[in-house]
């Protein structure tokens, strides 16, 4: 019967496991549709919208020269813009590769229409009034001079309509990833104008999610005061509801866009007291996961009213980068863009894991290593919690000890439950144990793991970060297997048997950790306790790197505390029975 509930109670633990790996981990079948989405090259128009532009008077062509790109060169940023739309859609981030390897491709953040998987910024005018020709996809900008756009060099692109009406966007850039646009409508007609103008990311595919239920991919935003987050198919649920639109809101400041594990595309308004309209969108271009068309606009609430020989402006921000934490909270703080920090999903337990990361990458910048500074930080936990453990690993030292005593109680009355427990209760009354005092290390170390979790996991400054030895990215699970023999075997296990060094360490030191723990009371619950390192351990596999060498390295203190506490209890009984004896 024993054997039976054992036998329960271990498939309970494996079917958890299994359940944990689907919970949190892309199917076959999401992976396919990415690959295929990523290889379709879209081609079709820009979907109506809060500013869909207006056709130009004058239609070109079919034939046409190519487009003229100006230079972006930033400190941090390479590519350039599209004179033809006013389409920012080729920037690279020069801090970011790929994978670890130096030899790897940048980062590309945008990229144009007919590649692989067309994503820009573009900036334009609808016209209110249904008769001024305004700018439109096609239209072929001019500048000044064709200097790089540079943090020093702003520039003016220019487009005079010919009906009287001159549209001018100051395009600007700092030195990290927030580009400005001043977009201007100069009236010289004898007549008023309303055009509506308006900034959008577009996104022409679906990208390869990374499917983590803890982590937000897809629409996210600040609008109203208020964190508004849509996955992209709750959003596609939302337009097809509403006729392509799945959200909208005016709001006082603010900001809109996608955002993705560790990169951000985003509109801003220009200053926190700026009236904006807010909007997601979706359309289906063509049948499959590969029509996916998403759009996130910002425009002015209501269209301006140019009068003949005034002026009209419109600004906006758009961020275009990596989510470095630090480069968030300067964008918050400076410009005054409200909770622009909350683009990093640090999840429920913010007042953690913001914290945490604040004291790793503080920790870091003093030893140079992220791994080193987990270690520390490890330490530094230990130590503000130590008196609470030591009160907890005391009663477990002491219960413990009264293993015998507690075997004898239940051998002895067995066949009466209640009684047994009744003389288990006062055993520990008398000798001042808490049986559930082993409970409380755990209770402290779940919010502390998870919040570890969400840092290493979702923010960019934890990406390649190096250890040491074969740990090349902390963020990244150990890339040594047992099953081949760390690389001995040429062989590719499934994902379920992937073993490796680090993982193996952590269900060796949780095993010894529990050694020093008394034993549960029911037999049953003591066995499955036993097996619980082995599952963790293959639990944890597939975990960042850095968490399970935060685990290993815990469990170790952990064991040395115990061991310590242990043998003092040992010493102060041995005490006491010599002065009982004396």
């Amino acid at each position: 019967m024993d054997n039976k509930r054992l036998l329960v109670a271990i498939a309970i633990s494996i079917a958890i496991l299994l359940g944990f790996e689907l919970w949190n981990r892309p199917t076959v079948q999401q992976q396919v549709q990415s690959q295929q989405q990523a290889r379709q090259a879209p081609t079709e128009p820009l979907p109506p919208g809060i500013g869909s532009p207006a056709p130009t008077q004058g239609a070109q062509p079919p034939e046409r020269v190519a487009a003229e790109h100006l230079p972006i060169e930033t400190p941090r940023l390479g590519g350039s813009l599209n004179l033809r739309g006013a389409r920012l859609d080729d920037l690279v981030l020069k801090n970011y590769r790929e994978t670890v390897a130096p030899n790897s491709p940048l980062v590309r953040m945008f990229a144009p229409r007919g590649e692989v998987a067309p994503y820009f910024t573009q900036w334009g005018w609808s016209a209110a009034d249904g008769r001024t020709p305004v700018p439109g996809p096609d239209t072929d900008w001019t500048v000044a001079d064709k200097a790089p756009l540079t943090p020093q060099h702003p520039v003016t692109l220019r487009w005079d309509n010919g009906a009287g009406q001159v549209f001018e966007i100051v395009v600007s850039v700092d030195d990290n990833f927030m580009f400005s646009a001043q977009q201007r409508v100069i009236n010289n007609g004898g007549e008023p104008v309303q055009v509506l103008p308006w900034t959008r990311v577009r996104r022409e595919h679906t990208p390869q999610l990374a499917n983590y239920y803890i982590l937000h991919e897809g629409f996210v935003g600040v609008l109203g005061g208020h964190l508004q987050e849509l996955k992209y198919s709750a959003a596609k649920d939302a337009a097809n509801k509403a006729q392509g639109l799945a959200f909208q809101e005016d709001s006082t400041g603010g900001w809109a866009g996608f955002t993705d594990k560790y990169w951000l595309a985003a509109v801003t308004a220009m200053t926190p007291q700026e009236t904006i309209r807010a909007a997601f969108r979706h359309t289906q271009e063509q049948p499959g996961p590969e029509g996916d068309r998403w759009q996130v606009d910002f425009s002015a609430p209501q269209p301006l009213s140019v009068a003949p020989g005034a002026t009209a402006d419109f600004g906006t921000r758009v961020f275009a980068g990596a989510k470095e934490v630090r480069t968030l909270d300067a964008y918050r703080d400076n410009l005054g863009i409200t909770d622009f920090d909350k683009a990093v999903d640090f999840g429920w337990f913010y007042f953690l894991t913001k914290p945490f990361f604040y004291a790793l990458d503080w920790l870091y910048h003093i030893v140079g290593n992220f791994g080193i500074a987990i270690l520390i930080f490890t330490v530094a936990l230990k130590a503000l919690f130590f008196p609470l453990a030591n009160k907890s690993y005391k009663s477990m030292a002491r219960m413990r000890a009264l293993t015998p005593r507690m075997n004898e109680i239940r051998e002895k009355f067995k066949d009466d439950p209640a009684k047994m427990q009744q003389e288990m209760m006062g055993l520990y009354k008398t000798e001042k144990v808490n049986p559930a005092s082993g409970c409380l290390p755990i209770l402290i170390q779940i919010p502390v793991f998870f919040a570890l979790y969400k840092v290493l996991f979702v923010t960019i400054e934890m990406r390649h970060a190096p250890f040491f030895g074969w740990i090349r990215d902390l963020s990244a699970p150990d890339p040594t297997n047992l099953f081949t023999l760390f690389g001995l075997i040429p062989w590719d296990p499934p994902h379920m048997l992937h073993m490796p060094v680090w993982a193996i360490i952590m269900g060796f030191t949780m095993w010894a950790q529990q050694r020093l723990n008394p034993q549960p009371p029911d037999p049953i619950q003591a066995k499955l306790f036993a097996w619980m390192p082995v599952i963790f351990t293959f639990m944890l596999a597939s975990f960042p790197a850095g968490l399970v060498i935060y685990w290993s390295w815990n469990n170790t203190l952990s064991v040395l505390q115990q061991a310590w506490i242990t043998r003092q209890e040992r010493a102060e009984r041995r005490e006491q029975k010599k002065l009982v004896r004396t």
